[in-house]
Parts: structure tokens; C-alpha cells; sequence
């Protein structure tokens, strides 16, 4: 179904192809009066080095070890990690006609979780950081990536490639798992209203023996489609339509589309998706990391100079399980989400309740109109000039 101008004033049902989900698009609330909550504006007044944060150079971590003095990324595993990579067995005793068995399901999850900084300055973000700073982020994630795929893994011989055009990085470089894992999840938490804990630049590395559930999702949807649609693949069918149709896309270069996606649930949700057949990390050349940088901090910026704020998101890669078969490989295609949750002001924020928890999700704002202000907020970022 093409976007056509009425949408942008009636209530209507819209399609998620990357997880088969439907959400409930309601753009004439926008004009509702907002006596709700609303968050503190956020204000960058922070120090370049902090003596008491635990992810600044130098300093000591909650476990007591002392952190490098490290100039660009830092990765170690996370001293309160989500999954361990030892622990008591558990097998479930799969007894198809216990009743209880059928309906209290569990299974073991191992893995390792690793934390990454982004730069040595407590005070800065990936808004403040230039495509050339960001890039040894980039380059630690291929790393990281590579060093976790399986021996038999399809992108093997990517990953070998990777690992020697990239620079080593002693404070970036991580040991490989004691066992093999199945999923790694890259994924930064921005601001205290997404729950971060720690305004230092980082981000955090989920490595598991199981698939999680949204990767998981999307993996199947992308799989059918290529399967129903002749082998083409249903991320490189939606960049070719959005670079055709232009009105949702925020912006582009030659090997990223950034994008505010027909069935966004946030107000100003955007997806980076790579323009051609990207299936991970590795399989990017050293110009499209650069790019895939310039991607991150158009994204960040505009988000920064949309409401002058430090604009707080969640976003996370998906790509290529650590663990797959061929077909999981060429059915995963490189993407990343932002999902932000001020809605219409720095201080208004969207939130998933009521009918988007009970019933299906709900927004009001249209992907339209959101990219249109996204698409505004280029230029130099707003508070270099304050």
C-alpha cells in the first residue's frame, strides 16, 4: 500500500515485513494537549575526565580492576554480566504429555557480555564525535564479531580479511568464548530516560548460546520473503522502494540508507540499513565503515539538534548469527535500529502503555512527517555554537 496524504489524517493499520507485527498509526493526536509527564531537559555538563566513573581511563571498576589507559575504545567482560559462560547444568526432561511440561518451559542460556567504551572522554557522545572518531568503534565491533564466529561459520573467510585490514587495538580486543555461541547483540543504551546508568560514551556486547527473539523474528521474515519472492531479499527490496519513494528517508550515502520506516513504533524511530548485500560486520570494506560511521553520527546529531538536547535512544545492530547455517547467512541482511523515546518536545515522551501493551503498539506522529524533521536538522551540531 503507497503512502498517500490521507494517512497523514486517519487512523490506520500499519504492516511490520520484518516481523510480521502490525501497529496502529493515529497521526491526528498530535494535536492532543500534554499534561502527562515530562522529563528533565538534558544537559551536557560534564567533565572531560571523571575520578568516580568507572569507565574513564585509569580509574577503578566495582570488581576493583583498573582500567588502561586507553585512547580509544575499551572492551572488557561486564563485571554484573546478564549470562555467564559456566553455570549449574539444566535439562528439562521433555515429557510431551505432562501438562506441565508443556506449559513451564525453560532452557539453559550461557554466553559472555562485554562492555565497550566508545572514546576516554567522559563528557562526549556519539553526536559530539566526529565519522573518523567513530570509526574505531566500527572496528572493534568487527573484531569483537570475527573473534566469536564459528570455525565452520559461511563468512569465515570475511572475517579472516576483516581481522587483517583492521588495526589491532590492545584495549579493544577480547578473548574468544570458552564455548560456542549462537547470537551477538551490539546494542548502546543513551540517557537515563532509557535506563542507562553511566553518561560515559559506551555501549554493551551480549554474546549467547541461544537465538534471541527479535533477531530471531526478523531472520524468518527475511528467509520466507526471499524463499516466496524468487531469492530476493526483503531489506534490498525496501532500499531500492524508500530510495525511489524519498519521503521517509532521512538521509543516505553511497552504502547506507537512513531511514524513519513505514511501521516505526517510535516517534522518531530510524533504521541504518546497508544498500547492498551486507550479511555482518565483516563483510564491510574499510570505505563503507567509514561510512557506516558518517550513518551513526548523522543519525545522533540530528537527533541532538531535532529538540536541542542530548537526545536519548536505544539502538542495536542486527546481523549474521555467530552460529549459522547457509541459509541464515544469506537470509540475514545488516541493519540498525534507533529506537528514541521523545515524542514532541525534549521533555514529552513517548510510552508503550495501555492499548500498546494490552493490544498491539500505537503511534501518532507519522514516519513522514518525522523524517521531514529529521531531515531538517542537518548542519553543525547545536551546541557547538552555544
Amino acid at each position: 500500500m503507497p503512502h498517500e496524504k490521507v494517512l497523514d489524517d486517519i487512523s490506520h493499520r500499519r504492516y511490520n515485513p520484518l516481523n510480521g507485527s502490525w501497529l496502529l498509526v493515529s497521526p491526528h493526536r498530535t494535536k492532543r494537549p500534554w499534561q502527562g509527564q515530562q522529563e528533565a531537559p538534558s544537559k551536557n555538563q560534564l567533565p572531560e575526565y571523571d575520578p568516580k566513573c568507572y569507565l574513564c581511563p585509569g580509574n577503578q571498576r566495582a570488581q576493583g580492576d583498573a582500567n588502561p589507559q586507553y585512547q580509544n575504545t575499551f572492551a572488557f567482560v561486564n563485571d554484573y554480566s546478564a549470562v555467564k559462560e559456566e553455570q549449574q547444568d539444566y535439562s528439562p526432561d521433555p515429557k510431551t504429555e505432562d501438562v506441565a511440561s508443556l506449559l513451564l518451559q525453560a532452557q539453559p542460556v550461557t554466553g559472555r557480555c562485554y562492555v565497550l567504551t566508545f572514546s576516554p572522554k567522559h563528557d562526549t557522545t556519539l553526536a559530539d564525535m566526529r565519522a573518523q572518531e567513530i570509526l574505531p568503534v566500527i572496528e572493534t565491533w568487527t573484531r569483537i564479531y570475527a573473534s566469536h564466529l564459528s570455525s565452520s561459520h559461511p563468512l569465515k573467510t570475511e572475517a579472516v580479511r576483516a581481522v587483517q585490514d583492521i588495526p589491532a587495538n590492545a584495549d579493544g580486543e577480547v578473548d574468544p568464548p570458552k564455548h560456542q555461541l549462537r547470537y551477538m547483540q551490539i546494542f548502546e543504551n543513551k540517557g537515563a530516560a532509557m535506563g542507562c546508568s553511566n553518561p560515559h560514551p559506551h555501549c554493551q556486547i551480549w554474546t549467547t548460546s541461544t537465538l534471541p527473539e527479535e533477531p530471531g523474528k526478523e531472520l524468518i521474515q527475511m528467509a520466507k520473503y526471499k524463499q516466496e519472492h524468487d531469492g530476493r531479499h526483503l531489506l534490498g527490496d525496501y532500499v531500492k522502494l524508500e530510495v525511489e519513494k524519498k519521503e521517509r528517508v532521512v538521509w543516505q550515502n553511497d552504502s547506507f540508507l537512513v531511514v524513519c520506516p513505514w511501521w516505526a513504533i517510535w516517534p522518531f524511530e530510524v533504521i541504518v540499513i546497508a544498500k547492498r548485500h551486507v550479511r555482518a560486520l565483516v563483510d564491510l570494506t574499510d570505505d563503507e565503515r567509514l561510512q557506516f560511521a558518517e550513518a551513526i553520527q548523522e543519525v545522533t546529531r540530528r537527533y541532538d539538534n531535532l529538540f536541542e538536547t542530548n537526545f536519548p535512544y536505544s539502538s542495536g545492530i542486527h546481523q549474521a548469527p555467530l552460529d549459522c547455517t547457509e541459509d541464515e547467512a544469506k537470509a540475514s541482511w545488516f541493519h540498525m535500529h534507533f529506537y528514541p523515546p521523545l515524542l514532541r518536545s525534549a521533555t514529552v515522551r513517548k510510552f508503550l502503555v495501555g492499548y500498546e501493551l494490552m493490544a498491539e503498539p500505537q503511534r501518532d506522529i507519522t514516519p513522514e512527517q518525522a523524517a521531514a524533521k529529521l531531515r531538517d536538522c542537518g548542519g553543525e551540531l547545536y551546541r557547538k555554537s552555544l
